[in-house]
């Protein structure tokens, strides 16, 4: 998939118009997780992060710092953990990493089925928790999310609404002239 970036120590992940889908390396999703409470589930999402490359292991500390003082839990089952302002030195590069947690995970009293971890240099992650926050509030989106099985379905619903197709299909295809 074009708009995915790969690990590879891709520093312009995200660039090209591919919004938060740019941002996903399909090594940074997990549809099967389980936790046992939220610390759990942010050390989770964190070591992924690290495991991209995306972040130094001191960031992880830095997104449990931030769940600690204000939750990033969203709504409809949905967080967001992402490290404190003092945490944005261990981000290597803008990257998010998607856990789906099929059986919930205790988020303080909120049963959390997804998280959407954001590492982000400077203020990059205010434009991401903006898109996050507009393809989450689409309900029908929201719950695809959800409910995803496959690590593309992440990707395709966390394009722009107006790139959600598959951009790998050509849809001229469909309608060759008639020789």
């Amino acid at each position: 998939m074009r708009s995915v970036s790969s690990a590879a120590g891709s520093s312009g992940a995200g660039s090209g118009g591919a919004g938060a889908a740019g941002l996903l390396d399909p090594a940074a999703i997990r549809l099967d997780a389980r936790a046992e409470d939220r610390d759990d589930a942010v050390r989770q999402c964190g070591r992924l992060l690290v495991e991209i490359g995306a972040v130094e292991e001191a960031y992880v500390a830095s997104m449990l710092d931030r769940e600690r003082s204000i939750s990033t839990y969203l709504a409809e089952g949905v967080a967001i953990p992402h490290g404190t302002a003092a945490g944005k030195d261990a981000v290597r590069r803008d990257a998010l990493a998607v856990v789906r947690f099929p059986e919930g995970a205790d988020w303080n009293g909120h049963t959390v089925t997804l998280a959407i971890a954001i590492a982000a240099r400077g203020d990059g992650h205010i434009g991401i928790l903006a898109e996050l926050a507009q393809i989450l509030m689409d309900p029908g989106r929201a719950r695809a999310l959800r409910g995803a099985t496959a690590a593309e379905e992440i990707v395709r619903l966390l394009r722009p609404a107006d790139q959600e197709t598959d951009p790998d299909h050509d849809h001229d295809e469909e309608q060759e002239p008639a020789q």
